[in-house]
């Protein structure tokens, strides 16, 4: 939604105006009949049974915000739209689940506004209406910014990278990173760092208006689409909202909304919904299958496909077949946007695309104003002197590995970490969910660089014993949606994410996909529709797209294989709980001065019910042990690793060349890895050296088939080095590159070095057990526990709940 009559002015320098009222019974607004309709649809007329209405005109150019919250007694859900009187066209709307609701939009001074408030269901036949003007004051200059690959082939280059605290991308791989550059004070940091980059997109802004015209021609066109809902357009946060009521009451017994417990910096609700048969009953043992989006505000497509997934489900169900089938066997949750006040500002600004501190459409945090300097906690959200900048990333905030390499301590960072763990109510929605079910499953969905993230996301983590298990999952999906299915440190260290804290804690695989290549929110024809359904030009066309890499992950949950399950028999109407508790520890802190302090560790619960039947249950859950302490994924070494070895440097020295493999000029020499059952590789290191730190030499290896398996590439020093872990045996090739020679004289790299190691062990962790205790229908503990079970183990806790027993399986 534009911004009414600024043409996409950035604005802060509020000040705030009271609507003008004749009482403050105005404020009451009533309704005596509850009508299931959207509100924002349109202006309805005057005297619609559900509605109240009020006018008023805006004596500002500047933000209107329009909120509603519960009068008296009751529950009830209403909804507020407000419109421009004279096209009727709407100028902002909330749909929430209750009666909590925040409309908030640009306005123009002498606009004449109806304010529409829709009783959608419930008991309240009033609510209580609060309108505010804030004047505004334009500010910020155009910029031109551009997305730039950064040439990181080694992890101290990330490191570096990451500590420029730049929009660094999820878009990368072994040798480069995509960032963006808002301006020139972010070219001249990147230049001064002394790390090497080349322009992938030359002018975002340009790219942004181009978008919204081609969204626009797209809708034009195309009356429905393929998708599952027949969407055409990016939604906005009020018809997420309307979308998942409207499928809870269209569809009971299958599909239930609900609201995560805390409300967001600026007071709107997180919603959500369950989709299971008896879907009344959370508490009723099945497979937890969550999937959710929009961490990060501006990656808009993350949203849409969690949202695909939710009517994909129900309608997958009614049709039969298969998805029917795992519908029946599981509970799947979906949370379409976890950061709602962040892609509220987002969705609802005017495209700029120029990256600046006022460009509200590409802001990614959420709305906390407190970790910021006094003289920018100033104004809302969405008009602030601290811009976009302002806020926390959610996903830095979780407890696992917070504090260390990955996130920034600048409080303007895209990837501020917060000012402790689960200091947001963003990451602490979806840590009480985690730790309130057996979620055996969670995918959380961003933008963009095609990818399948998995744990670890930190270089020096070892995988868990998962690992293949693990990456066989990520892989099947990856071959799904055509994306590179990898740890989630082969990118860059990330600390604070959800799956670092979700699987090392619960043993829910967890992972992240990076939705398309390109942009954090494309076209929707692009972005959307393509990737979802896997159409060209998506790398998942023909493939099933994320459609089936969504069904691949919930006929994991489904599986009782993938996790683990137990079984017994409890009273009708008894309760069966899993109780674990422990500390989670964090990284060891970084503070922004530079030191390194001691981790914290972070006091974590998981309780789980399961309501009786009156005769035998199954209930599916996660493994008792935590992968954080159950050890690490190697292997025993099943011989001695390859002697090391020396390859001399040919003869002559190749010419510079900057522009690599574009330009193929490089010295090549070929060497030979051995393997089993000669030699057991655990990994190989292929390594140059020469004399000046002013002369640049980088290092390439290929494999048989030509494809690069590692690389070295820093500048400003005087070797290169390349590891392989558990190289395949077979030839390689090494292609050594003149990037830069000092003149007059010529430093040539000496010899080439090939070092071997043998494979790390795996290592192993104590078993934890949950604590297992059945409850009567008074809420007297009957029966107590301790149950030891791991990932495709079934365990019999026989009849808990007649007797109080101590049951170890080991």
């Amino acid at each position: 939604m534009a911004a009414a009559g600024l043409s996409g002015a950035v604005v802060f320098g509020l000040t705030a105006t009271s609507v003008p009222t004749a009482a403050a019974a105005d404020n009451i607004l009533r309704s005596d009949t509850a009508v299931a309709r959207s509100c924002f649809e349109r202006p309805l007329p005057a005297g619609t049974k559900g509605t109240a209405q009020r006018t008023v005109t805006s004596g500002v150019d500047g933000l209107l915000q329009a909120r509603l919250a519960p009068d008296g007694s009751g529950t009830g859900d209403w909804d507020i739209a407000v419109f421009d009187q004279k096209t009727g066209a709407v100028v902002a709307a909330s749909a929430a689940l209750h009666s909590v609701e925040l409309a908030e939009s640009f306005v123009t001074k002498n606009q004449q506004l109806l304010v529409q408030a829709c009783r959608y269901a419930g008991s309240t036949k009033t609510v209580k209406l609060g309108l505010d003007f804030l004047a505004i004051t334009p500010q910020g200059g155009a910029t031109t910014a551009q997305v730039v690959r950064v040439q990181t082939p080694t992890r101290a280059d990330k490191d570096k990278l990451l500590g420029l605290d730049l929009d660094v991308t999820e878009k990368g791989d072994a040798t480069g990173v995509e960032v963006v550059l808002a301006d020139d004070a972010d070219r001249k940091t990147l230049a001064d760092a002394g790390l090497r980059s080349t322009v992938v997109q030359a002018d975002l802004g340009a790219q942004a208006v181009a978008n919204a015209k081609q969204d626009r021609s797209y809708a034009g066109r195309v009356a429905k689409s393929a998708l599952p809902s027949g969407r055409t357009t990016y939604r906005h946060l009020y018809e997420y909202d309307y979308d998942l009521k409207e499928l809870a009451r269209k569809n009971p017994g299958l599909v239930k909304a609900f609201s995560l417990p805390n409300q967001t910096w600026e007071g709107r609700e997180v919603n959500g919904i369950e989709i299971a048969t008896d879907v009344d009953n959370s508490n009723d043992g099945k497979a937890v299958n969550v999937t959710m989006g929009v961490h990060h505000a501006r990656e808009w497509p993350a949203g849409e496909h969690a949202i695909e997934w939710a009517y994909e489900l129900v309608n997958g169900y009614k049709a039969g077949g298969d998805l029917r089938s795992l519908v029946s066997k599981t509970r799947n949750v979906v949370i379409p946007i976890v950061n709602a006040d962040g892609f509220s500002i987002s969705r609802e600004a005017e495209p700029k695309g120029d990256f600046s501190r006022f460009d509200y459409e590409m802001k990614r945090k959420n709305c906390n104003p407190n970790d910021s300097p006094a003289q920018y906690r100033t104004g809302v959200c969405k008009a602030n002197p601290g811009g976009r900048e302002r806020g926390t990333d959610p996903n830095r905030n979780y407890a696992g590995f917070w504090g260390g390499n990955g996130a920034s301590t600048a409080w303007n960072s895209d990837t501020f970490r917060g000012s402790a763990p689960f200091s947001e109510p963003e990451s602490r929605n979806i840590r009480w969910l985690v730790s309130t079910r057996q979620v055996t499953n969670l995918i959380t969905l961003h933008t963009y660089s095609n990818l399948v993230l998995r744990v670890p996301g930190v270089a020096d983590v070892r995988p868990p014993l998962d690992e293949p298990a693990y990456k066989a999952l990520g892989d099947k999906m990856a071959s799904r949606n055509g994306y590179t299915s990898e740890p989630s440190w082969m990118l860059y260290d990330t600390t604070g994410s959800t799956e670092d804290w979700s699987y090392w804690a619960t043993g829910g695989y967890g992972f992240t996909f990076e939705i398309g290549g390109t942009e954090f929110h494309p076209p929707y024809e692009t972005g959307v529709v393509a990737e979802y359904l896997g159409q060209a030009p998506s790398t998942g066309a023909g493939k099933g797209g994320n459609r089936q890499a969504f069904i691949d992950m919930l006929t994991n949950a489904a599986d009782p294989s993938a996790h683990s399950t137990l079984i017994g028999a409890a009273p009708k109407g008894y309760q069966l709980q899993l109780h674990k508790a422990f500390q989670t520890p964090t990284s060891p802190v970084q503070n922004p001065d530079g030191t390194v302090g001691t981790p914290i560790y972070v006091a974590d619960t998981l309780n789980s019910t399961l309501s009786g039947t009156g005769g035998r249950f199954s209930w599916s859950v996660n493994p008792s042990t935590r992968p954080y302490v159950a050890g690490r994924y190697g292997r025993d070494p099943k011989g001695p690793a390859q002697a090391n070895f020396t390859v001399p440097n040919p003869p002559g020295v190749p010419a510079v060349n900057t522009n690599f493999p574009a330009d193929p000029t490089a010295e090549r020499v070929p060497f030979h890895v051995d393997g089993m059952p000669k030699v057991d590789n655990g990994k190989f290191e292929v390594s140059i050296a020469w004399a000046s730190p002013n002369t640049d030499w980088d290092l390439y290896i290929f494999d048989s088939a030509g494809n690069m398996v590692t690389s070295s590439a820093s500048g400003g020093t005087t070797s290169e080095h390349a590891v392989l872990f558990d190289p395949p045996a077979g030839d390689y090739t090494a292609a050594i590159v003149n990037f830069a020679q000092p003149a007059p004289t010529t430093d040539d790299w000496a010899s080439l070095n090939v070092s071997f190691a043998s494979p790390v062990p795996t290592t192993y962790g104590s078993k934890e057990p949950y604590q297992l205790s059945c409850s009567d229908k008074r809420g007297r503990v009957v029966g107590l526990t301790d149950v030891y079970i791991d990932r495709g183990q079934t365990v019999d806790v026989g009849d808990v709940c007649g007797r109080s027993a101590l049951l170890r399986k080991k």
